[in-house]
């Protein structure tokens, strides 16, 4: 198992490194063993932090979390990014089955071998006098539903942070959609695609 480790201002012990793989073996059997892992562990004052990332095929997964005791920080750590870990293969087995599914139906209509939007037929009483006519196939509109409104403040960070502070934010908070201002005061949207891929969006 490669993990790598840097403590600041703390000793990694062999009790927290066996925590940390213990955790990490739940999440292997999840999303299985092509990831990199590197944990950080600091204490300031006297909060222990544990920022533990991993790097599975779409996009770094971050599990961050602070307490009294490293021990407990690291376990709330492991319980955000087993979490995530549950979401990602979801969405990941989500688009391989959409994927498949539309290949299937590009089968049954004959569609296997030519292009979604334009398909050449021809049309006539016999070959000979038959004339070329382009069929257009228009994509379906996608159906809405109903629109909730919620209040989430979870979803909207009330001091200035950086991008980096930001991602580490959402996948704290276990956000889609987290809104921030940068130093400079200018708004800020970052949204998690649907391959788990982090899109950041300037706001006019």
């Amino acid at each position: 198992m490669n993990v790598e480790y840097t403590g600041r201002h703390y000793d990694v012990t062999p009790a927290i490194r066996k925590e940390v793989e213990t955790g990490l073996t739940k999440i292997r059997k999840i999303l299985g063993d092509r990831f990199e892992t590197k944990v950080i562990l600091t204490v300031e004052k006297h909060r222990h932090k544990a920022e533990i990332t991993i790097s599975p095929r779409n996009g770094p997964l971050v599990g961050l979390a602070q307490a009294k005791e490293m021990s407990i920080a690291v376990n709330q750590a492991l319980d955000h990014l087993e979490k995530q870990a549950v979401k990602y293969k979801t969405r990941w087995q989500s688009k391989k089955r959409s994927a498949r599914k539309s290949e299937e139906v590009k089968k049954w209509n004959g569609q296997s071998g030519a292009d979604e939007t334009d398909v050449q037929a021809k049309v006539g009483a016999s070959e000979t006098t038959a004339v070329p006519v382009m069929v257009h196939r228009y994509p379906a509109v996608a159906k809405t539903t109903e629109v909730h409104l919620v209040r989430s403040e979870d979803a909207v960070a009330m001091r200035p942070m950086t991008l980096e502070e930001a991602i580490k934010e959402a996948h704290f908070r276990d956000r889609d959609v987290f809104v921030f201002r940068d130093p400079k005061g200018k708004v800020m949207i970052l949204h998690r695609t649907r391959d788990g891929r982090m899109e950041l969006i300037e706001a006019p």
